[in-house]
């Protein structure tokens, strides 16, 4: 029973477990904004959280204990620069979880942990949307996803038309 046990495992070592919530940490301070499962970024909340504190903090205490769980000095620098003094008047709560749909591998529930008040990224142009930004009509427009199909028992599509075409021939 796991009365009183809090967090989740997530079926991996401590160590491994450490070192992936260092990594998306790390990630989250730099981008402001990730993908990742539901399960992880309900655990990657807390961690979240306690950094931006330290960064509130701003002294070299806290500099050095965020230094020790952030991976890269460019996440730390950018927690203890903009980030801290973002949430300066705030007491908590600084990140938001979405939902999302589902991982087209394995159907993991997926979710977007961000800060709030963050200002989205500006897209980065690309020809196609600087052809449909101009006006051209035929050419700007992306084109539709594609959906992976599910393949038979031998291969699906591919091995119906070669068996097809070789007990033609």
């Amino acid at each position: 029973m796991r009365h009183r046990r809090a967090g989740r495992k997530l079926g991996r070592t401590t160590a491994h477990r450490d070192m992936m919530l260092r990594n998306l940490v790390t990630s989250l301070m730099l981008y402001e904004k990730i993908i990742t499962t539901a399960a992880k970024a309900k655990e990657l909340r807390g961690v979240a959280d306690k950094m931006v504190t330290l960064g509130k903090r701003g002294d070299l205490a806290a500099r050095r204990q965020a230094a020790e769980t952030l991976i890269d000095e460019k996440a730390v620098k950018k927690l203890f620069d903009t980030i801290g003094t973002r949430y300066q008047d705030r007491n908590g709560g600084y990140t938001r979880i979405t939902k999302l749909d589902y991982r087209m591998g394995d159907g993991a529930p997926l979710a977007a942990i961000e800060f709030l008040g963050a200002e989205p990224a500006p897209e980065p142009k690309t020809k196609a949307k600087a052809r449909a930004a101009e006006g051209t009509e035929g050419e700007g427009v992306p084109r539709a996803r594609r959906r992976r199909r599910r393949r038979g028992k031998r291969g699906g599509a591919a091995a119906e038309t070669a068996t097809a075409s070789g007990s033609d021939s």
